[in-house]
């Protein structure tokens, strides 16, 4: 028996099919789903059939009838042309549920350990090349008995099923795919690591930066250009601002960031004991963090200490005799024989 109802399921199981569509897209398999209903029955009665014009309602609709399953119709725009994009998203967090229907544990352990090294990139680069990519295969043993051949492999599938972003730089980087369906395990795990566009206030990881230092003012291209056709200024600060997004002296949020040297060293997220988080760095192939840049209290008190031992024992070396040459021992003389 076909009902109105069967244009709701048509239109999600095109989606779960195709993972991330754009705006057009969603709007265009929608008004199929209505189309292919109304073949098996024109005489229903079919809400929202101009999906132009009531699209913010056909997705409210929607949404309620998934409320109960944990999912969500979402959209995000693209960090790089500013399309919008829409997904079925798994509003549950859940330690990456939404990958884990498609990869190995293993695999997800290298998909995480990815994710990490992207997020705690350095001068808010959010990206890693393909080198250091490999050489969390050795980092996540024994976790994974994955090869380097075999991550290869996965990597590409993270790029084919758009989890990750790969640039021509070789490059990974997040995809808005990954940043619309792992939002809620990339804010419990990296909050302070995450930003956001002073404009639209969606995750901002390729975009530009305001160059006084200490502002935060991060934007995406697109609403730089945007927000750039009528201010001249910087919405956080007021400084003035270059015309265009690659001009100096903005800098820059993604590759444009990387600079040389930047993916010599893993980094890695240690929760302590009081709970507060710092990141810590690991010599490739490493298992333990390498010493912080900045020492502890308590190993400022240990070096004084040590300093003054050592000061106390060289006093002691200068009041003991030094002996003279005619008290040291003559040279041993080399023979000549071979």
């Amino acid at each position: 028996m076909v009902s109105s109802s069967d244009v709701k399921r048509l239109f999600l199981q095109s989606l779960l099919s195709r993972g991330i569509v754009s705006e057009a897209l969603c709007k265009a398999l929608y008004a199929k789903s209505i189309e292919a209903v109304k073949n098996a029955d024109n005489n229903l009665n079919m809400p929202y059939s101009n999906t132009n014009e009531a699209f913010d309602e056909v997705i409210k609709d929607i949404n309620a009838s998934l409320n109960d399953l944990d999912l969500e119709l979402k959209s995000i725009q693209d960090e790089l042309s500013g399309r919008r994009l829409y997904a079925l998203v798994n509003t549950k967090d859940d330690e990456l549920a939404q990958v884990a229907t498609d990869y190995t544990p293993a695999e997800i352990v290298f998909f995480k350990a990815i994710i990490e090294q992207i997020m705690l990139a350095r001068n808010e680069s959010f990206s890693l090349s393909s080198l250091a990519a490999l050489r969390e295969v050795s980092a996540i043993k024994p976790k994974s008995n994955m090869s380097k051949t075999q991550a290869e492999t996965v990597l590409a599938s993270f790029v084919a099923k758009g989890w990750l972003l790969r640039s021509k730089r070789c490059r990974y980087s997040l995809s808005p795919r990954t940043l619309l369906e792992l939002y809620p395990y990339l804010k419990s795990t990296y909050d302070e690591e995450l930003l956001y566009c002073t404009i639209c206030h969606d995750v901002v990881t390729k975009g530009v930066a305001c160059h006084r230092p200490n502002c935060k003012a991060r934007l995406h291209f697109h609403c730089f250009k945007l927000y750039r056709r009528g201010k001249g200024k910087c919405p956080s600060c007021e400084i003035d601002w270059p015309r265009q997004a690659t001009d100096d002296p903005l800098g820059a949020v993604g590759e444009g960031a990387v600079r040389d040297g930047d993916d010599g060293k893993r980094r890695v997220k240690i929760r302590q004991v009081d709970d507060d988080e710092e990141d810590e760095e690991m010599e490739p192939g490493s298992s333990q963090p390498s010493q912080p840049s900045q020492p502890s209290r308590s190993q400022k008190n240990k070096k004084s200490t040590k300093k003054k031992a050592v000061a106390d024992s060289e006093e002691e070396d200068e009041d003991e005799e030094i002996p003279t040459q005619e008290d040291s021992p003559p040279p041993r003389r080399r023979s000549s024989r071979r």
